[in-house]
This record gives structure tokens, C-alpha cells and sequence, in this order.
């Protein structure tokens, strides 16, 4: 029975490894392949890749911060498709692939085409029959052309349902509410450049039959002023408005607020103000006299309708004109001293660093398999450096990624949830590759790549169930970056040293319960070692971190502690590890009960990095709306390790009894 023990416990790691890998590639899929069928647009033509790195670098002010067009695209498409891809058919049987600045340059530059795109992620089909709509299935992707005969009763029923507390709300009506959102979004970009493609008309300026002469809106505000000065006139003689010119600032009013929201990208010619206007808000300025430099947002609003107008003359026109503003927004920021990192963030995101990192880290993971496999053999030691190698440029590539993320937003690499994950991931392969240069028995070594690959997965499904920009300014209380530099990297330096511990932890209870180790007791006690380093880690970090924090609570709010859930996360971090120690240093746990302590400490840590975001109370509550399921998962998980952990301690006891008596009677 011992002797099928080591082989029976290979094929109980190896389908734990393979539903790992399943989970892993099962949740690259969920984030990469979209939902419901190929949808066509006939007639459908790409959009050059010169035009698209002609568009990407437009500067835009969105979320508090200058970013560029490609971002506010990527972010806008994540939050109403729930992807940063899509894939149409022209209606000839080819396929086309859509990302983000295509897909806005299409909404906002042919929205005839934009409006059969399947934009809309709807992920409960009751809220499509609500509003009169035969769903295509219980989830799926719809156009706006789909959705338009619903429209106003989506409406009826947002309007109805947004009165219902977010907390009592059903998940029918928290759709349609999103929904609503998305539609009004949409369709804010859709008509964006309507001013530039229609202008006004000129009502009974026709001759001989002809229809109505038509305006730009470009020419009737460089006059202005004489339009005001009718009005007066109007007005103090006592007349009405005359009809015509009553006709003629209507559509200058419906032009401007179609274009009044959504995009800000006209940097202010006054460098005291802020805030970017929108073409819709530079249009009423004038118009109504209150723009202090009006020749610039005139020469502005012209190059507009001459972009938007000039694609009819071929696309090589529309990128050359497009190219022009690009150029002339950019250099207004730049005299501003804005739109600094535009450049850099394009190129950021194109190189999409953290997932080029989880094909290193999944490259490791699976020469770690190997290297379990084989051992201390020849193939082993290869795989060894396999592992090392992939791991190591995995590293690189997180730390790159984290680097290029503090220039663009000037903070420290901490600010908000999803921040913390890719942070912790990338410090919890750094420690884990320390303990392995320390200990050199390749546990550590082969825990880096996994822990690296499950974060950063984490970092992908957050980032598509929040849908928010994270490099987005933090809100006025966190805006510190002493206070970000000291005590929520401390902190979080804590959280990476306790998820090792625990999950070093669970590998020991893992080869010690299923008998992988061989009874090494060389191993078991590096294991124990490196664990208790990283229980002292955790408690030195946490317990300056929290000092910190009340510190900074002091400054910020004028008390050091107030029980709030955050600040009582990080005192049961303290608390726990302080009781693991003592009970280590007073021969109350030994090595069993040191792991099974230590595994314990993940879900403090979940508590305390994680969950507590979500209760809904506290300074410390930032409205975090995604991962809550996986907060469960990940408590279930430990649980079921810690149920293991026990079993395997309670079968080696047992096992060992009769020897222990055959001894004594001996």
C-alpha cells in the first residue's frame, strides 16, 4: 500500500494541475471570444492601420485626466460590449476583427455602418423582453438598429426603476438601468459630429425650386454678434423673434447639444480653466458671446466639419485633415502643459505588457509541472531553467508595465483595487524568487509562475466586470503620493507577503498529504522555514503599514483610528500573524499546525485587501462593484485546502500510532 502511495498521490496533482490550467484557459476565453454569432454589416470596409495610428494619439480629457482616443475607445467599448474586440462579416463572407479606435471611428464617422455592430453586451435577456425586444438567446450582443424599436420604453422603465434602491433592485432591472446608461452614451457619440456632417438650414433661401441653402455652423458663429444684436433689437422694439431667425438658432441649439457630451477635446484657449469643452459647448459660448478668444473655437469647430465632411473624398483626405487636428489639439495641450504622457500610453497599451507577462507565466507554470515530474534529473534541471527563465521575463514585463503606469498617472504604482492586484502579483513572484535564491529547493521557484499566472487573470476578469479606466485620479483623499508611497505600498507589500506564506503553505500540505515529498524532511523544514519568514514579513509590513495609515487617518480625517472595516482588515492581519508567532515560539502548533495557520492567513488577507471594499460602510469604502463572486471562490477554495490539510494530518497520525506502539512495546 505504501508503495502506491507516491503514484496514486501524482495522479491527484496532476488532475489538480489540470483543472487549474482548464480554470485558467476557461477565463482567457470568457475575456477574449465574444458572445452570440458574427453579425453583418454589408458592405463594411476597415479602417487603414494610418488612419488608426493617425487617430490613436488625439488628446481627450475623460475621467479627470488627458488621455488619449485609443484609451477613452478601449474603455468605452469594454463598458457596452464587454470586450475590447469584435467581429463583424461585410455581408460577402469576409470577417473583420474590430478594435476599440475603429470601432469609435466608426461611430462617430459612419454611423450608418455603427449602428449593426453588435455593441451591446446584454447578459439578461429579460431586460431585452421588457422593453418589446424578441431576445436572441439568454445572453448575447445587439446593435443599436436591433434595440431602437425599444428605445422609448427602455426609457419608461429606466426612469421607473432608477427610483428603486440599488440594494432591492432585481437582476432585470439593474440591466435595464445599465442598459439605458450605454444607450445614452451611444448615442451621444453617434450624433457627436452631426453638426459637422449636416449644418443648418437656411429656411426660404431656395431659388427656383431648389431646396433650402444649407450653413455651417462655423460660419454663423463667426457672425455672431450680429445675431445678438437682432435679438436686442427685437427685443427692445417689443417684436417677437423673427420666425426665421427664431428657425436658425433652434438648430444651432439641437446641433450644439448633440455634441455637448461625450468627448472633450478642445483644450481651453483661457489656461486658467480646467475643464476641455466639447464642440457643443464651444458652439454656445460663442454664440452666445461668452467665449473670451472666439477666432480660436471657430478655427476649431471649421477643422471639425472638414474632417467629418471630408471622408466622402476618400479616406487618404480624412486622414490627412484628421492629422491636422490631432496636431493642432495636441500642441494647444502641450502649451498647457497637458497631454504629457499621450504618447506613452498609446504605445502602453498597445504593447499589452501584462499579457505578454501571463505567457511567460504560463510558460513557467508549465515547465514547473515538468520540473515536479521529473525531479533532480537531468530533464528536471532543464525545466528548472525553463521555469527560472519565463518567470523571470514574466517579472520584467509586470515591472515594465507598473514603471510606464506611474509616469502616465504621476502617482505611486498603488491607488485603487484593480491597481493592488496587479501590484500584488507582480511583488509575489519577486518574493517567491527571493525565498527560492534563499533556499534553493525549487518550491518557492515553482509557485512563482502560478501565483503570477492566477493574479494576473484575476487583474483581466476585474478589469472586464468594473469597465473603468484605473489610471483615472484618485478620489480627493487618496490624492497623496507621500501617503501612497508609505503606508499603501507597505500595506500591500503585507498582502503579497501573506498570500506566499499561505499558498507555500498549501503546496506543503499538498506534497505532504499526498505523500510527493517522500518524506524529505530537509524539504518539509526549508518549507517551514520559509513560511515563518514570510509570517514575520507579513507581520512587520502590516503592523508599519497600519501605523502609517492611522497617521495618515489623522492628517486626513483628525482621529488615528475609528474601527472602520479597512482599518480593522489590517489589525486582524496583525492580530493573526502576532498569534501564529506565539504560538510557534510556545510549542502550541508545530509544522502542521504552522501551515495550517498560515494557509488561514489568505482569507484575512482577502478580507482585509478585497472584501471589506465591498460592505458598503467606512471611509475606506471606494465603490468597487466588481469580484465579488470571486471573493467566495477564493474563501471556498481555502477552505476545502484547510479540510484537506486536516484529513492528511489526521491520516499521518493514525498511520504512525501502531509504529509508535510497536516501538514502546519493543
Amino acid at each position: 500500500m505504501t508503495a502506491t502511495r507516491p503514484s496514486t498521490g501524482r495522479w491527484i496533482a496532476a488532475v489538480l494541475a489540470a483543472a487549474g490550467l482548464a480554470t485558467v484557459f476557461y477565463n482567457l476565453l470568457m475575456d477574449n471570444m465574444p458572445k452570440g454569432e458574427v453579425r453583418e454589416v454589408e458592405n463594411y470596409t476597415p479602417w487603414s492601420a494610418e488612419t488608426l495610428r493617425t487617430a490613436a494619439p488625439l488628446p481627450i480629457q475623460d475621467g479627470g485626466r488627458i488621455k488619449p482616443l485609443s484609451t477613452y475607445a478601449g474603455f468605452t467599448m469594454l463598458r457596452l460590449h464587454g470586450a475590447r474586440s469584435m467581429k463583424i462579416e461585410d455581408g460577402k463572407g469576409k470577417e473583420y476583427k474590430l478594435k476599440p479606435t475603429e470601432w469609435l471611428l466608426d461611430i462617430l464617422f459612419r454611423p450608418q455602418l455603427a449602428i449593426h455592430q453588435p455593441t451591446f453586451r446584454i447578459d439578461n435577456s429579460a431586460a431585452i423582453e421588457a422593453i418589446g425586444i424578441e431576445p436572441r438567446g439568454k445572453r448575447d450582443r445587439y446593435s443599436y438598429a436591433d434595440l431602437s424599436a425599444g428605445r422609448e420604453k427602455l426609457g419608461e422603465l429606466a426612469q421607473t426603476y432608477s427610483g428603486i434602491d440599488s440594494k432591492e433592485r432585481d437582476p432585470m432591472q439593474t440591466q435595464v438601468l445599465d442598459l439605458a446608461s450605454n444607450l445614452r452614451a451611444y448615442e451621444g457619440l453617434l450624433g457627436w459630429f452631426s453638426f459637422a456632417r449636416n449644418g443648418v438650414t437656411l429656411a426660404g433661401s431656395s431659388e427656383n425650386g431648389a431646396p433650402d441653402k444649407r450653413a455651417e455652423i462655423s460660419s454663423l458663429m463667426m457672425v455672431a454678434e450680429t445675431l445678438q444684436q437682432q435679438l436686442e433689437e427685437s427685443r427692445a422694439a417689443g417684436r417677437g423673434i423673427p420666425e426665421g431667425l427664431q428657425n436658425l438658432l433652434q438648430q444651432v441649439l439641437d446641433a450644439a447639444n448633440y455634441a455637448k457630451n461625450e468627448l472633450f477635446i478642445l483644450p481651453p484657449s483661457d489656461r486658467s480653466q480646467d475643464q476641455w469643452k466639447s464642440a457643443g459647448n464651444v458652439i454656445m459660448d460663442t454664440m452666445q458671446g461668452k467665449s473670451k478668444e472666439p477666432e480660436t473655437y471657430i478655427a476649431d469647430i471649421q477643422l471639425l466639419e472638414t474632417t467629418a465632411r471630408s471622408l466622402g473624398g476618400g479616406e487618404a483626405t480624412f486622414r490627412e485633415n484628421l492629422a491636422k487636428l490631432r496636431d493642432r489639439l495636441t500642441q494647444r495641450a502641450a502649451d498647457r502643459g497637458e497631454a504629457k504622457s499621450v504618447s506613452l500610453e498609446v504605445a502602453y497599451y498597445q504593447r499589452n505588457w501584462f499579457l505578454n507577462a501571463l505567457v511567460f507565466f504560463l510558460i513557467g507554470t508549465l515547465a514547473t509541472m515538468a520540473m515536479w515530474t521529473f525531479g533532480y534529473n537531468r530533464a528536471g534541471l532543464i525545466s528548472a531553467w525553463i521555469t527560472t527563465a519565463a518567470t523571470a521575463a514574466g517579472l520584467i514585463y509586470c515591472l515594465i508595465a507598473i514603471t510606464k503606469r506611474c509616469i502616465i498617472m504621476q502617482r505611486p504604482p498603488v491607488g485603487n483595487l484593480y491597481d493592488t492586484i496587479i501590484f500584488i502579483g507582480t511583488t509575489v513572484v519577486l518574493l517567491a524568487l527571493i525565498v527560492e535564491w534563499l533556499t534553493r529547493r525549487r518550491f518557492a521557484l515553482g509557485i512563482a509562475p502560478i501565483l503570477g499566472t492566477a493574479l494576473i487573470v484575476l487583474s483581466r476578469r476585474f478589469e472586464l466586470g468594473d469597465g473603468a479606466d484605473h489610471m483615472d485620479p484618485l478620489v480627493a483623499v487618496l490624492d497623496s503620493n507621500f501617503w501612497l508611497t508609505t503606508h499603501v505600498i507597505t500595506i500591500t507589500l503585507g498582502y503579497s507577503a501573506g498570500l506566499l506564506a499561505a499558498f507555500l503553505s498549501s503546496a506543503y500540505i499538498l506534497l505532504r498529504g499526498l505523500d510527493l515529498d517522500g518524506g524529505d524532511r530537509d524539504l518539509r523544514r526549508s518549507f517551514t522555514r520559509a513560511v515563518y519568514g514570510m509570517i514575520c514579513v507579513t507581520l512587520f509590513l502590516s503592523l508599519v503599514g497600519t501605523v502609517l495609515g492611522g497617521i495618515w487617518a489623522n492628517y486626513s480625517w483628525g482621529r488615528f483610528w475609528g474601527w472602520d472595516p479597512k482599518e480593522n482588515g489590517a489589525l486582524l492581519i496583525c492580530i493573526w500573524t502576532l498569534a501564529i508567532l506565539h504560538a510557534r515560539l510556545g510549542g502550541y502548533i508545530r509544522e502542521w499546525g504552522l501551515h495550517l495557520s498560515s494557509i488561514f492567513t489568505a482569507v484575512i488577507v482577502t478580507f482585509s485587501w478585497w472584501h471589506v471594499n465591498f460592505l458598503g460602510v467606512g471611509l475606506h469604502n471606494y465603490g468597487f462593484t466588481a469580484g465579488k463572486n470571486t471573493i467566495w471562490a477564493f474563501y471556498a477554495a481555502m477552505a476545502v485546502i484547510l479540510a484537506a490539510g486536516f484529513v492528511a494530518m489526521a491520516v499521518e497520525k493514525n498511520r504512525r500510532a501502531p509504529q509508535s506502539q510497536a516501538a514502546a512495546t519493543d
